[in-house]
């Protein structure tokens, strides 16, 4: 598989998990009637950029995410004042369809005035001194605001963010790391159905030197039992028996070209379990539908209880810097899977789905779990949290979430570098 084409798989990868995950925002935010300004791939400097509907739809430089911008969570339109000159352009019905700011002389066709009183958000009504009389005008709910060269939708309050119920709002938020959810479960039960199920338990390699090795375990060897107990197809049993057994002699019986093997197999302690140097696969067949159920489920809880248990250490600091990794390493090991095969790559894709949902939901600044908390104690209390210390807690954890990726990205280059 050339390079060019690995890289097209892993950028088609990160580019479906982010924007399956923003859709969820960006859907059912829609849904609730607000305003979304900005649907974005990525941070930092567009690179490509076109506006449907309300939405500018962009891609940005930086492949480390995404956002949805909707109305009403960031100052986001330039501030009119009485007393500034302003210029108007009407449709039939006499509403205000453009407020230009800038270049006044330029524009055609507009009414040119000092502004009396403004209401963007909830009258909706413009005053002007035009020429020593006032008018009054209505402004269409979808008028733009131009300035610099850039037309602004305004956003009434009715579409703004703030102004739906707590459960809207928490949909919108939420249904971001379910999607991924989705996309986790659709991938495992792909995954199932093109891999199929295991009919045993067979060795596909033993390291030389290794305890397997030293027991006598070879190539090909297919796992019948393991002190009495049957082995079948339940690989995590095999995997379960293995790492409880450290230094402790275990009595297997394995077919080998179909004659019947009984082997003292003892696995030595590595990282606090114990191993014997050897890869476990099987053979496979045709997945049934209930298997396929069964599998996928097998799948999503076992990954679930590996994702749950690492963020676990993380939070307990049972970790070192090398132990962590950013989007360099992130890449790198998905182009490993892109080169294994599709199947692989599709399993690895749901990990980092089920992956990426179970991380937002986490309580930290900036990401879904704590605005999701903000709406929380919102509900509890019975009115908002102050807008202003919201967003600053917010600001503070993007910041150190930025941080902290500048480090492992550092330590990703090093680990390159060292090979």
């Amino acid at each position: 598989m050339s390079a060019i084409e690995v890289g097209l798989k892993v950028i088609l990868l990160f580019f479906v998990l982010v924007t399956i995950h923003e859709w969820g925002h960006f859907y059912f935010a829609k849904r609730a009637g607000i305003l979304v300004r900005e649907f974005a791939i990525g941070f930092g400097p567009k690179i490509f950029s076109y506006k449907k509907g309300e939405t500018r739809y962009t891609l940005r430089i930086l492949p480390i995410g995404g956002f949805v911008r909707m109305a009403g969570e960031d100052p986001e339109i330039v501030q009119v004042n009485p007393g500034q000159t302003v210029a108007i352009k009407l449709n039939k019905q006499n509403e205000v369809t453009f407020l230009y700011l800038d270049q006044l002389d330029r524009r055609s066709n507009v009414i040119i005035g000092v502004v009396e009183q403004i209401d963007l958000e909830r009258a909706l009504r413009l005053s002007l001194d035009v020429d020593g009389e006032k008018v009054t005008y209505p402004i269409d709910p979808q008028a733009m605001m131009v300035t610099k060269g850039t037309e602004t939708q305004i956003a009434p309050y009715d579409r703004q963010f703030g102004s739906k119920s707590v459960g809207k709002r928490a949909i919108a938020i939420v249904m971001g790391p379910v999607m991924n959810f989705i996309l986790a479960i659709v991938l495992f039960f792909i995954v199932v159905i093109m891999s199929g199920v295991f009919t045993n338990v067979k060795l596909d390699s033993v390291l030389a030197g290794k305890a397997g090795e030293k027991s006598g375990l070879q190539k090909g060897d297919i796992i019948m039992s393991i002190d009495k107990q049957p082995i079948g197809d339940d690989r995590e049993k095999l995997v379960t028996s293995i790492q409880s057994s450290a230094g402790k002699p275990m009595t297997w019986v394995i077919d080998r070209a179909g004659n019947p093997i009984t082997l003292q197999v003892t696995p030595e302690m590595e990282a606090g379990a114990g191993k014997l140097g050897v890869v476990i696969s099987g053979d496979r067949r045709s997945a049934t539908l209930g298997e396929v159920f069964t599998g996928t489920y097998d799948q999503v809880v076992g990954t679930t209880i590996g994702i749950v248990t690492g963020l676990q250490k993380l939070v307990m600091l049972q970790f070192k810097l090398d132990d962590l990794g950013g989007p360099v390493r992130t890449a790198q090991v998905s182009a490993e899977f892109a080169k294994m095969g599709l199947t692989y790559l599709i399993s690895w894709a749901a990990t980092l789905s089920l992956y990426l949902g179970i991380f937002n939901l986490l309580p930290i600044p900036a990401l879904d779990g704590s605005r999701l908390l903000f709406m929380g104690l919102e509900a509890l209390r019975g009115k908002p949290i102050d807008p202003n210390r919201e967003s600053m807690v917010h600001f503070v954890g993007f910041a150190l979430l930025m941080l902290l990726m500048v480090a492992v990205t550092y330590n990703d280059i090093l680990r390159l570098i060292k090979g």
